[in-house]
């Protein structure tokens, strides 16, 4: 075997210094064997993998409720508040006449505000359960089983989403009837503004009974506007950022209800996952069982040859 340089000044020194062999020379590292901080698994790899675990249909759903959630409540309840103001200066100088309804309307904002709050909450927590129940979750956490009561919290997020999902539909054709009456005026105020009756007689003869829609008594006065009085209406800021926020908030509730609809695809998806899961944990244990008792048979029957030899 030829020897190297280095082997060489090596037995040349152990020679001349006998005393030295006892020492232990330890080679030196050179670039190559440093392992630098790319080589190994890094920052890259656990970005990967954090990413692998994010529920992407579950935080698209969340992001679109709260969208939904936020702009129903804050536009309603600025819009609420607008319409009483329309109400109290135009169609019912009477404070006693629309009591009824300025008590319904500071319900009505109040109960925003538990909307708010509710799917703020519910909608974190259904996003915490995409989480642990998406399947790249089984891989970045190994084993993964399933338990009854898990399936049973995943079946009854479904129900509740299913009840939520209906009562948002009626929240958004409930949002849709103060569009509806905005439209009315504002189409009323269009007519009054066209060339073809602008500046004529039957000016006057165009109004607007708010009384018919029932959200004051029939008593109330004046309750019915007409002419250029509906007009200045019309031009007024509280009507025109009232009428605008109506329609955000109707198109917030209907953006709320495709993302419980969202949601609701994605908890059956779930659903059925850890459905299958338990199965699977079923089988395998099942299997293990087997084999276990497959080895135990095996040893046995190893030991009893053993014995007769």
């Amino acid at each position: 075997m030829v020897n190297s340089r280095a082997e060489m000044e090596i037995g040349r020194y152990h020679w001349m210094y006998p005393g030295s062999k006892n020492h232990q020379y330890r080679p030196v590292p050179t670039l190559g064997d440093r392992a630098g901080p790319l080589s190994s698994p890094g920052c890259f790899e656990c970005c990967i993998k954090c990413l692998g675990g994010v529920p992407y249909a579950s935080l698209v759903a969340t992001i679109l409720c709260f969208s939904g959630v936020a702009l129903f409540c804050g536009c309603g309840h600025v819009a609420l508040a607008g319409t009483v103001a329309i109400l109290e200066q135009h169609f019912s100088t009477n404070t006693s006449d629309h009591a009824l309804l300025s008590e319904v309307i500071q319900l009505m904002q109040y109960v925003i505000y538990g909307i708010a709050s509710f799917f703020f909450l519910y909608g974190i927590i259904l996003l915490a359960e995409g989480f642990y129940t998406t399947s790249a979750v089984k891989e970045l956490h190994g084993e993964f089983k399933t338990t009854a009561c898990g399936r049973c919290i995943s079946g009854m997020f479904v129900f509740l989403t299913y009840v939520l999902g209906v009562a948002w539909l009626g929240v958004f054709g409930f949002s849709a009837v103060p569009v509806f009456m905005f439209y009315n005026i504002w189409s009323t105020c269009e007519v009054i503004k066209s060339p073809q009756t602008n500046g004529t007689s039957g000016v006057e003869q165009i109004c607007v009974d708010v009384r018919q829609y029932g959200i004051i008594p029939w008593n109330a006065f004046p309750g019915k506007i007409c002419g250029s009085a509906l007009e200045n209406i019309c031009n007024t800021n509280e009507f025109y950022m009232s009428y605008h926020l109506f329609i955000v908030a109707c198109a917030g509730a209907g953006a709320t209800v495709i993302a419980l609809i969202h949601f609701l695809m994605i908890l059956s998806s779930n659903w059925a996952y850890l459905k299958d899961a338990s199965k699977m944990q079923a089988y395998q244990d099942i299997k293990a069982k087997e084999e276990q008792e497959l080895q135990d048979i095996q040893s046995r029957s190893k030991e009893q040859l053993n014995s007769y030899t």
